[in-house]
Parts: structure tokens; sequence; C-alpha cells
């Protein structure tokens, strides 16, 4: 192994953050239970660009105050409106969010085969306003075509979601309204 190269060999997790304020729970949670967490925010869903760039501060706040490395993918929301053409129109929850869901997971799962770290999961899935039994199946099925392993913690459980705005409190973080594409957004 190079010298600048890190070993992501070991019991590593990649948590793909949505936001601050969803991954403070399980991150804190991952490191309890042993992991080092790298997180991972790619969300090109993001709009507008300020919006991203907000979110973008609040994670690296909540990085640096775990001690966690966080890898930021390329915003490329061309990316994001290509991948769901055809489904703007759909209601929240609906095709459009799960082919927001799979792209994320899926950029997700190529760099932590990339990176060589066998697990990853989502905090997508503490917020009340998405379906778990969706997201893991979506995850599953991803890590399943790339030789992975995907981590199913409901982190909602055990007050996971009143853990998580606690953190985000007391960190004082943005705080969104929104869950972040143009379609969500409350005009």
């Amino acid at each position: 192994m190079e010298q600048n190269q890190k070993d992501y060999s070991k019991k590593n997790i990649l948590l793909h953050a949505c936001c601050a304020i969803c991954s403070g729970y399980p991150i804190s949670l991952l490191k309890d239970m042993g992991y080092s967490v790298i997180v991972y925010f790619y969300n090109p869903n993001i709009y507008p660009y300020d919006e991203y760039k907000k979110r973008l501060e609040a994670q690296k706040t909540l990085c640096k105050h775990f001690g966690c490395e966080l890898i930021v993918g390329d915003y490329e929301p061309e990316i994001y409106y290509d991948y769901v053409k055809g489904f703007e129109n759909e209601p929240e929850k609906g095709l459009r969010c799960d082919k927001c869901f799979y792209l994320r997971l899926e950029s997700a799962a190529k760099l932590a085969k990339k990176l060589g770290i066998n697990e990853f999961t989502t905090s997508m899935v503490i917020s009340p306003h998405k379906n778990y039994e969706k997201l893991t199946s979506i995850g599953e099925k991803i890590a399943e075509g790339y030789g992975l392993e995907y981590f199913s913690q409901n982190f909602r459980k055990n007050d996971g979601f009143l853990k998580t705005n606690n953190i985000s409190k007391s960190l004082n973080l943005y705080r969104q309204n929104y869950c972040g594409c143009k379609f969500a957004k409350k005009l």
C-alpha cells in the first residue's frame, strides 16, 4: 500500500449522507458500534445550488464534530435531471424519489467498492418522510450487484429521529424545510 493511500479494509462503513440533520445520529450510533465511519455526501438532486452549499457546510461541521472523514461527491444536477426525466410530475414518495434513491445509493456503492469498503448504508432512512423498507430494498439490490453488504439499520428506532434532531440543534446546524429537489420545494 502506498504511503498516502488509506487502508479502508478494516471495520469501515460508508454512510451516504443526505444532510447533516439526518446523519448525526447514524454517525454516532455507527461509531458506538465500533465502525470507522466514512461519510459520503452525494446529492445531485438538491436545488438550488445555494441550498446545496448550505447543506454541505452543515455536513462538514458535523463530520468535524464526530472526527470522521467526509468525501464530497461532485454536484451533478444534470445527471439527476436526466435520471428522473419523465418522472418530474410524480408525487413525493413516488417513482421519481425511488429513482433518486437508486442514483445516490448506487454512487455510494461504487465508491465503497473503489475504496475497498465492504459495507454501506444511508442516513436517508432516519427520516419519517422516507420509506425505510423501500430504501433498504434498493440498497440491498445495489449491494448485491456490487458484491457488497448493505447495512440495513433502522436509525429511527430508539428515538433516533429525536436524537438526530438534538445533535443538529446542539451544533446549530442548518435545518432545511424540504427534501432537496426542485420538485419537492414549496415555492
